[in-house]
C-alpha cells in the first residue's frame, strides 16, 4: 500500500469533511469569539501573566489616548536594546548570558557567568550512538521534524524523564538548549548526504567555543568562520530567544506544560508550532521573495521593485500569496526592535562578504513596501520591517542553508521556551483548557438501517 497516495476514497472523504463544516467567519462577531485569542483590532487577549518578557508598541499620549510608539522588547524587565549594547561594547558574546537572565531572572556576574557557561559545555554531547541511531539511520527532509523527533527520543535516555520538580526541569531544559545545535547540525548534514548524495561530515563541538561558534564550526565542512561570523550569529540567538511570551509557541509551552506532562513532549510541541510558515517559516520567505524579485526584474531601477511589490500585493508575483514577506508585525507597528538592531550589524557584514548591492536593494524594499501597502490596504497601524527582513538576509550572508533557518530560530528560542515551561510549573497548579462555542444545533439519533 502506498501511504502517501490520496486515494479516491480519501478524496471523497475529504469532500465530505468540507462539507460538514458551517463555521463562517462572520458567526466570531455574531457570538462575540475572539478567534485566534485576539479582538477585532488584531490585538491580543490576555491569557496569562509571565514575567519572562514583554512587548511595547503603545504608549498614552497626555489625553490618556493610546497611541503607537517605536517597538521596545524587554527581557526580565531589561530593554533588550540595552542588553546587547552592554556584550557589543564589551565585545563578547551575549547569548549564553541570554539563557541566563531569561531562566533566572537576573544579569549573572563575571563568576556566574563563567559556571554557567562551562555547565553548557559539559552539556554539549549526545547520548552514545544516538547520532547513529536517531539521525544517521532515520534521515528525514524536515530539519523541524528530525529536530522534534531527536527530543522525543531523548526522553527515552533520560533516566528520570517523569519528574516536573523544578530541579529537574531545568537539567533537562539546560541538556536541550546545550543540544539543539548538534540536533539541527547533524539532522541537516543527514539529509544532506542520504538525500542529496553529498560527502558526510559529523564533527564534535569544541567545549571553548561559545553557542554560535560551535554551530558555524560544526556546521561547516573546513570548520572555519570569521569573528564577524560568529557576532552577527550570537547576535541573531539573542533577539531570536524570547518574544513577548504570546507567540504562538511559547504559548503553546504553557498549554502543554499546564498539563503536567514531561519537558521533551513540552518541547516537541514547541518545535510542532515553530515549524508552522505562519511562526518560524518567514524568513526562508523573505529570502526565496528576493530571489524571485532578482530573477525576474532590474533591482537596480527602483522603478520595477516598486512594481513588483504592487504586484506581490495583487496576488501577481512571486507565491501569489499577496504578502511582502519580512514587512509587518502583529504587535509592533512604528518598529521591530530587533530589526532595527540586526539592520546595522547586517550592513556591516554585507561589506565583509562584498554584497553591499544586496543590501542596498533590502533597503530600497524597508523604504518603498510601507508606502505601497499604506497605498493599496486599509491600514489599521503602520508597517515596518520585523525580524525576518533581516534576519533572511544575515542567515543567507551566513551561507546558512534554507533548511536550517527555521531549526536555528528553535537554536535561539528553547532559552525563551525553557523559561515558560519553568514558569508555569512554578507558578501554575491548573491545567489551561479554553472554552470553546458550540454553534451545532441538535438533533435527533438516527438508526442505521433508516439513514440514507
Amino acid at each position: 500500500m502506498n501511504y502517501s497516495e490520496n486515494t479516491p476514497y480519501i478524496k471523497e472523504l475529504a469532500d465530505l469533511s468540507d462539507n460538514s463544516n458551517h463555521i463562517m467567519p462572520e458567526m466570531y462577531s455574531q457570538y462575540n469569539v475572539k478567534r485566534g485569542l485576539r479582538d477585532l483590532d488584531g490585538n491580543g487577549i490576555v491569557a496569562g501573566l509571565t514575567e519572562v518578557s514583554r512587548i511595547k508598541a503603545k504608549e498614552k499620549d497626555e489625553n490618556g489616548k493610546e497611541i503607537s510608539c517605536e517597538g521596545q522588547l524587554y527581557y526580565r524587565g531589561i530593554n533588550v536594546r540595552n542588553i546587547v549594547k552592554g556584550f557589543l561594547d564589551d565585545n563578547r558574546p551575549g547569548f549564553e548570558e541570554t539563557i541566563y537572565l531569561l531562566l533566572f531572572s537576573k544579569l549573572p556576574n563575571k563568576e556566574e557567568l563563567d559556571k554557567f557557561c562551562k555547565q553548557l559545555s559539559a552539556y554539549r554531547s549526545l547520548p552514545p550512538s544516538f547520532v547513529r541511531d536517531m539521525i544517521l539511520k532515520a534521515p528525514g527532509k524536515d530539519m523541524m521534524n528530525i529536530l522534534s523527533r531527536c527530543v522525543l527520543a531523548l526522553y527515552t535516555y533520560d533516566d528520570n524523564p517523569d519528574d516536573i520538580s523544578t530541579a529537574n526541569v531545568l537539567r533537562q531544559c539546560l541538556l536541550l538548549i546545550a543540544e539543539f545545535p548538534m540536533l539541527a547540525v547533524y539532522g541537516y548534514h543527514s539529509f544532506q548526504h542520504y538525500h542529496k548524495n553529498n560527502s558526510l561530515v559529523i564533527r564534535y563541538p569544541k567545549k571553548e567555543l561559545n553557542t554560535a561558534e560551535n554551530l558555524l564550526y560544526i556546521l561547516r565542512e573546513d570548520g572555519q568562520y570569521t569573528p564577524l561570523e560568529a557576532k552577527l550569529l550570537d547576535l541573531a540567538l539573542v533577539l531570536h530567544a524570547e518574544h513577548g511570551g504570546g507567540n504562538n509557541s511559547s504559548f503553546t509551552t504553557h498549554v502543554v506544560t499546564s498539563s503536567g506532562t514531561d519537558t521533551y513532549s513540552a518541547i516537541s510541541a514547541a518545535l510542532g508550532s515553530l515549524k508552522g510558515p505562519r511562526h518560524g517559516g518567514a524568513n526562508i520567505k523573505v529570502v526565496q521573495m528576493f530571489d524571485d524579485m532578482k530573477a525576474n526584474i532590474n533591482v537596480k531601477d527602483e522603478n520595477a521593485v516598486r512594481n513588483y511589490l504592487v504586484q506581490l500585493l495583487d496576488k501577481q508575483a512571486f507565491d501569489k500569496a499577496g504578502l511582502i514577506y519580512g514587512m509587518g508585525h502583529a504587535v509592533y507597528s512604528l518598529s521591530d526592535p530587533r530589526a532595527d538592531i540586526l539592520r546595522a550589524y547586517a550592513k556591516q557584514l554585507s561589506e565583509e562578504k562584498g554584497m553591499q548591492e544586496e543590501y542596498q536593494l533590502y533597503e530600497t524594499v524597508e523604504k518603498l513596501a510601507p508606502q505601497i501597502i499604506s497605498e493599496k490596504r486599509k491600514m489599521y497601524k503602520g508597517v515596518s520591517a520585523n525580524v525576518d527582513f533581516y534576519s533572511g538576509m544575515v542567515y543567507k550572508m551566513l551561507e546558512l542553508p534554507y533548511e536550517l533557518f527555521t531549526p536555528i530560530f528553535a537554536v535561539a528560542r528553547i532559552a525563551g521556551w525553557s523559561a515558560h515551561r519553568l514558569e508555569e510549573i512554578q507558578n501554575a497548579g491548573k491545567i489551561i483548557r479554553p472554552a470553546y462555542t458550540s454553534v451545532k444545533p441538535e438533533s435527533a439519533y438516527t438508526p442505521l438501517e433508516n439513514r440514507e
